[in-house]
């Protein structure tokens, strides 16, 4: 049976990695699984929808990537997806980077999974590992995180700042993955004041329309939903959150981010004031702990579950404007300390 376990030590935070350093590409040269010396090349990641510059996803596996190669000092790749392409782009892609000699390979996103189960078998000797799924293999690591334990903390928030008793929520498409976020959200907000009312919608049915990859339909969307009274909208949606923060920052009402410390990016600095907080998902962390699993030559496989107890998920607080609504900071530590304890157990769907 594979082995399922809960890291024990996360190598950082979220809020810790800097997103603002460029990652260098490698040189090619054989993986070694078919006889040929192998050249000594780091980390490599592939890009899922949305890219690098997303403010979130994307750029927090990057952070990771960015920390590895400072403290190992050696040469990283970072790939682009590119629009419509298929399960075999993908797998072209990874076999690509494992075939240059990176080790490890990591897919960021869900979308690797096909490829990933394929690439794997065919590079034994190289470590894989992908973000936001579970794929069988003996050597590859699945970097999978408690989503909805994070976006509950987000609803504690919500449901405290609202003034109008209306929330939304947005998720970029209508998957499973992004259902563990509402579900979070939805029960964190009831379970602090069960009379707001949590209004909820997603951008599109399939990522190739664009769910994860187009801020002007996050923007419609918040503006709908602020329409609707909502005066806090909490985003998962990638690259579209943007235009929900957007949005939000132009009615004057909270926006509240994914994945990392949105109100610590660069690109949204001029909403910052309005992203009352960010539900984290420690994406860097996870790929850095891979990295450095490798380099230690014990490297990670089969499922790691990133939650709160390991700060693989959590919400962010540097907004300091969050300490200024009533009873806001310490009804989402008295939540975080149930989901710890046991006492709280979040719903996924």
């Amino acid at each position: 049976m594979r082995r399922i376990s809960k890291l024990t030590r996360v190598a950082v935070g979220v809020a810790s990695l800097a997103l603002a350093a460029t990652a260098c590409g490698g040189t090619s040269s054989d993986n070694g699984d078919s006889g040929g010396s192998k050249e000594d090349l780091g980390l490599a990641i592939a890009y899922d929808i949305g890219g690098k510059g997303d403010q979130s996803f994307n750029d927090a596996a990057f952070a990771g990537l960015t920390k590895a190669k400072d403290e190992f000092g050696y040469k990283t790749a970072d790939v682009e997806p590119t629009e419509g392409e298929t399960d075999a782009d993908k797998e072209q892609r990874l076999a690509s980077l494992a075939r240059q000699g990176y080790n490890p390979v990591i897919g960021v996103g869900f979308a690797y999974g096909p490829a990933m189960k394929a690439v794997a078998a065919k590079y034994p000797k190289t470590t894989f590992g992908i973000v936001d799924s579970v794929v069988e293999g003996e050597n590859v690591a699945s970097l999978v995180f408690a989503e909805e334990q994070a976006s509950y903390l987000a609803g504690v928030a919500a449901a405290k700042a609202t003034k109008t008793d209306t929330v939304g929520f947005i998720g970029g498409v209508d998957i499973p993955l992004i259902h563990k976020f509402e579900a979070g959200y939805k029960q964190g907000v009831q379970d602090t004041d069960a009379k707001v009312k949590v209004v909820s919608q997603y951008l599109t049915q399939t990522a190739e329309e664009g769910g994860f990859s187009s801020p002007d339909k996050g923007k419609a969307a918040a503006e709908g939903q602020i329409e609707k009274k909502a005066d806090v909208v909490y985003q998962a949606a990638g690259l579209s959150g943007q235009g929900v923060i957007e949005a939000a920052a132009k009615a004057k009402v909270w926006a509240i981010g994914v994945d990392s410390d949105q109100y610590q990016q660069e690109a949204l600095a001029a909403y910052k004031d309005y992203i009352l907080t960010s539900a984290l998902k420690d994406v860097g962390g996870a790929v850095y702990a891979l990295a450095k699993s490798v380099e230690d030559e014990k490297p990670l496989t089969g499922t790691q579950v990133f939650d709160l107890k390991v700060n693989g998920v959590g919400l962010s607080e540097s907004n300091p404007k969050m300490a200024e609504v009533p009873g806001l900071t310490d009804a989402v530590a008295k939540a975080k300390e149930g989901i710890i304890g046991g006492s709280i157990t979040v719903k996924t769907e």
